[in-house]
């Protein structure tokens, strides 16, 4: 029987910083995980056995790890056939049930947030500085879909890792000069394969995919999530009154989720 996997980074983090990730995606998911960690992390890497979770470790940056991660899970997966794997940020995710128990209906999915293109201005820079203000103005009326949170069978997130490889080598960040002068990276394109990922989704490169919408959709990207709802149980719940899967961003509103977060911290 296949396995689904979690797969994840958590380059220079300590492990009080994915714990709460760790904990409430343990609580429901007893399957395959796999992170991604700074190689001399001893620390962390012991914890995350303790959760019965792999890891691969590296040399990268913590700086470098959003937009060469990709590489390194294309790597992982080599020469494995996971059933369902969800590809997720880490820090700043908690779980509220288990995420492959949903019946989704896309080979591949993507969860997008509540804002259009256009009116962010971290989304529109990345898309302007990796492929120009034509390719951002046909798409920049679409709303942002989030890079951190991908769910998809084992085929189709390699074809999608290995598009977001060819691009992002294809079209690279335009930095500013003083950063180009002096071979520095420019801090305003870190986390551009964001931008990646909405062009390659919203110009239909890759194929076969479903979009679901943060309001009522199975998980929650919360930055511009417009209706924050919580139940008895301390859970956010959507438009429909169901609980997400799975909470993202939970810290960026963290006034309106403290005291609910560390409720359901308890009941863990």
């Amino acid at each position: 029987m296949e396995n689904n996997l979690v797969l994840s980074a958590a380059v220079g983090y300590k492990f009080e910083q994915i714990e709460f990730f760790i904990k409430s995606l343990r609580k429901f998911y007893k399957e395959e995980v796999c992170i991604v960690i700074d190689g001399k992390n001893t620390e962390i890497e012991k914890k995350l056995k303790e959760y019965n979770c792999s890891t691969i470790k590296t040399k990268i940056s913590k700086n470098e790890t959003i937009n060469k991660r990709n590489e390194i899970f294309t790597n992982y997966l080599k020469d494995k056939n996971y059933k369902n794997i969800l590809l997720c940020d880490s820090r700043d995710i908690y779980f509220q049930s288990n995420p492959f128990e949903y019946d989704y209906k896309g080979p591949i999915n993507f969860f997008l947030e509540d804002y259009k293109i256009k009116d962010c201005p971290y989304n529109s820079n990345w898309l302007i500085k990796t492929y120009g203000k034509v390719a951002f103005d046909d798409i920049s009326e679409n709303i942002i879909l989030c890079s951190g949170t991908v769910l998809g069978s084992n085929s189709k997130i390699l074809e999608y890792l290995s598009l977001l490889k060819n691009y992002g080598s294809n079209f690279k960040y335009k930095k500013k000069l003083k950063y180009l002068i002096t071979f520095r990276p420019d801090p305003e394109g870190r986390g551009c394969e964001q931008g990646h990922a909405n062009y390659l989704v919203h110009n239909n490169i890759i194929k076969n995919f479903h979009l679901y919408s943060n309001s009522k959709g199975p998980i929650a990207t919360v930055f511009y999530l417009k209706k924050i709802i919580f139940d008895n149980k301390s859970r956010l719940i959507n438009g429909d009154g169901k609980p997400y899967l799975l909470v993202h961003q939970y810290d960026k509103r963290w006034g309106e989720f403290s005291k609910n977060v560390n409720n359901y911290k308890e009941s863990l």
